[in-house]
C-alpha cells in the first residue's frame, strides 16, 4: 500500500527485453535506504518488485501484462520517473490509500497556468471516470491529487508548485501519457451498495449528486 506522496525522482539507467516483458533500472537515493530485494516501489504509480539494488541504483522486473495497461512501456532510458516506497504501519497518511495497481492510461489535454499553480486537464476512459467526484483523490502517475471537475471525457487537477518541482509532473506536457488509479474506497463503496450486481458497469453512477443524496458528503 501507498500513499500518493512522492519521495523523489529517479532516472532510467536502462530498460531491457525479457523473455516476458522488460528489465528496468532506475538510478535513485532516497528510496533505496533500507531497500531490499523483493520490497515493493511505485515507478509512476505502477507497483513493481525489486529483484535487484545496491547503494545506486534499482532494478524490477516489467510484465506483459503490466506493460499493456500501464505507460510504463514508453520508458527509456534518461526519463524521470517518480518513486515511492510502500508505506509502513505508523506512517502518517499525507495522500490517499494506493495500491499501485492502475485502472488505465489517460492522456494530458490541456496544462494552464493558474497564478504560481498551474491546472491539467486528463482524458481518461470512462471505467476511470466513473470513480472520480469532485473534491475526491486521483492518482496521476503515482501523485495523489484532489480532482478540480469531472466530465464524462475528462478531470481536472491542480499541481501546486511544490509537486511541479518534485515529480515529473512539472515537465509533463500536453499530448504526454499519464498512469491513473482512481480511489480504492470509491470502488468499495460502490460493490457493497444495494442493486449493485458482479460484472455489471452501468448500475451506478457514484458523482458527487449521488453521494449528496444518501448524505455521505
Amino acid at each position: 500500500m501507498f500513499t500518493g506522496i512522492i519521495e523523489e525522482m529517479g532516472v532510467v539507467k536502462a530498460v531491457g527485453k525479457t523473455l516476458r516483458g522488460c528489465s528496468v533500472a532506475i538510478l535513485a537515493k532516497t528510496v533505496l535506504d533500507g531497500l531490499k530485494v523483493g520490497d515493493s516501489v511505485t515507478v509512476n504509480g505502477v507497483c513493481l518488485t525489486v529483484v535487484g539494488c545496491d547503494d545506486a541504483e534499482m532494478k524490477a522486473d516489467i510484465s506483459p501484462e503490466t506493460l499493456t495497461v500501464t505507460a510504463l512501456g514508453m520508458l527509456k532510458a534518461g526519463d524521470p520517473v517518480n518513486l515511492e516506497r510502500a508505506m509502513r504501519l505508523g506512517d502518517r497518511l499525507g495522500g490517499h490509500l494506493v495500491t499501485g495497481h492502475v485502472d488505465g492510461v489517460g492522456t494530458i489535454r490541456s496544462r494552464v497556468q493558474d497564478g504560481d499553480a498551474f491546472q491539467i486537464t486528463v482524458e481518461a476512459a470512462g471505467d476511470v471516470l466513473r470513480y472520480c467526484v469532485p473534491k475526491g483523490s486521483v492518482t496521476v502517475d503515482g501523485i495523489s491529487l484532489t480532482i478540480n471537475d469531472v466530465t464524462d471525457r475528462w478531470f481536472r487537477v491542480t499541481v501546486i508548485p511544490h509537486t511541479a518541482r518534485a515529480t515529473t509532473l512539472g515537465i509533463k506536457q500536453v499530448g504526454d501519457a499519464v498512469n491513473l488509479e482512481t480511489d480504492l474506497i470509491g470502488r468499495y463503496v460502490e460493490r457493497l451498495f444495494p442493486g449493485h450486481q458482479a460484472g455489471s458497469q452501468a448500475e451506478i453512477k457514484i458523482d458527487r449528486d449521488y453521494l449528496q443524496k444518501r448524505g455521505l458528503i
